[in-house]
């Protein structure tokens, strides 16, 4: 979607802690529509997911204590499912807690919260007026004084497409950012090699010269600990992931088009009519790499510097594109007609779906046979392409300015 940060000229700042790579159910506010829905035509004004589902600690809280309180609830209504996930290690975990039995808390089950740790927290909640909300929001714990650690993706044993980039986000400035970049070391099986990319101070990303084979394998060797970042601070991770390359699937969105093209290994599988941005809210050109999944979102213009035009708490099948806010999802409200023919959207790619989805929709069936890591490109849009940092856009680098971005030769 034409968020914000688009509007004022500006390539998008990379996230600095990432959910859990893996679908979820759902996930909070964000940013794009296909078109406008009045808030009349869901029953009413609703409350905002904010005051619907009060979290705690606040999103986006940095420095949260081990002991610190951790806490979902909702004023009225009740909740219907809570998920908290610490995304910071090795292997995602779960944080184990309960509903109370009036349905208005969720509580973790005993000690929560660890330290140097990032965490999110989706939560479903019915409010007072019997309609459902969604928030995603995320937090981060103190790391010890004098103290750096990484944030990173993709998930230890998961299975990505093609396009996955390794991405590191720090809690701080990196001053020494060789030493940095030494101590992290990323392989392949079959070999191939993988170099790394600064974007500012604190993210490197790293990647081929071209897209992963399917079937291989990745290692990211952590040897962090003890490595000095800058005058007295240090490192505190040393560890390994691993993850797999799965089929090769490449979607190619024709904007003028109407149309995007799903390949595998190359070979033409479906052609899909879509709705992108519209001329005066154009969709960014460019390949971008899939980085979250959710069955449902919710999508308000407000968290984007637009107006009151649109707040849809259920779109379905939401596949994220880029940090800034653009999404492939699916579209209920749109006349049917409109995908194939005519770009409505804030800057999305819409696909025909159905309230509540369908895997039998065009949405519902690309969601199914998408992978975190999948490309997706947009060609022939009347759009700047893409920032490399949003996101995972590092593709729209070629290989000589890919590794002039790296701090060791």
């Amino acid at each position: 979607m034409r968020d914000v940060l688009k509007r004022a000229g500006a390539g998008a700042a990379a996230a600095l802690a990432w959910a859990g790579l893996t679908a979820v159910l759902v996930t909070g506010l964000t940013g794009c529509s296909g078109g406008s829905l009045d808030l009349g035509d869901i029953g009413g004004k609703a409350l905002t997911p904010q005051e619907a589902i009060l979290v705690t600690p606040d999103d986006g809280a940095k420095g949260v204590k081990a002991d610190g309180k951790l806490e979902v609830r909702v004023p009225s209504g009740r909740l219907e499912r809570v998920k908290v996930m610490k995304t910071e290690d090795a292997q995602p975990e779960e944080v184990p807690g309960k509903i109370s039995a009036d349905g208005l808390t969720w509580t973790p089950s005993g000690t929560a919260l660890q330290l140097a740790a990032a965490y999110t927290v989706d939560s479903v909640a019915l409010d007072g007026h019997g309609r459902r909300q969604a928030r995603h929001t995320s937090f981060t714990t103190y790391v010890p004084e004098h103290r750096f650690i990484g944030y990173f993706k993709p998930e230890n044993r998961s299975t990505v497409g093609v396009g996955m980039i390794v991405s590191f986000s720090f809690n701080q400035a990196i001053k020494d950012r060789a030493a940095v970049e030494r101590a992290i070391k990323v392989t392949a099986q079959p070999p191939v090699e993988v170099k790394g990319h600064w974007f500012g101070s604190d993210r490197i990303d790293f990647r081929p010269r071209e897209y992963w084979k399917p079937g291989t394998r990745v290692t990211v060797d952590m040897r962090l600990r003890d490595v000095v970042a800058a005058p007295g601070v240090y490192g505190i991770q040393d560890k390994t992931i691993g993850f797999t390359i799965g089929r090769d699937q490449e979607s190619l969105v024709d904007a003028e088009a109407h149309t995007m093209e799903v390949r595998r290994n190359g070979e033409l599988v479906s052609t899909l009519p879509i709705s992108a941005g519209s001329p005066k809210n154009t969709t960014y050109n460019g390949k971008m790499v899939v980085t979250d999944m959710f069955d449902v979102t919710r999508m308000n213009s407000r968290t984007v510097g637009f107006g009151g035009e649109y707040d849809i708490p259920d779109v379905p099948h939401a596949i994220r594109l880029t940090s800034s806010g653009t999404f492939l999802h699916g579209n209920y409200w749109a006349p049917a007609n409109t995908f194939g023919n005519t770009n409505t959207s804030h800057g999305c790619v819409g696909l025909r779906d159905v309230k509540g989805g369908s895997s039998d929709t065009p949405a519902g069936w690309f969601f199914d046979r998408t992978l975190i890591g999948d490309v997706v490109q947009v060609v022939n849009s009347r759009e700047r392409e893409v920032a490399p940092d949003n996101g995972l856009s590092g593709w729209n680098l070629d290989w000589n300015r890919w590794k002039a971005g790296s701090a060791i030769s």
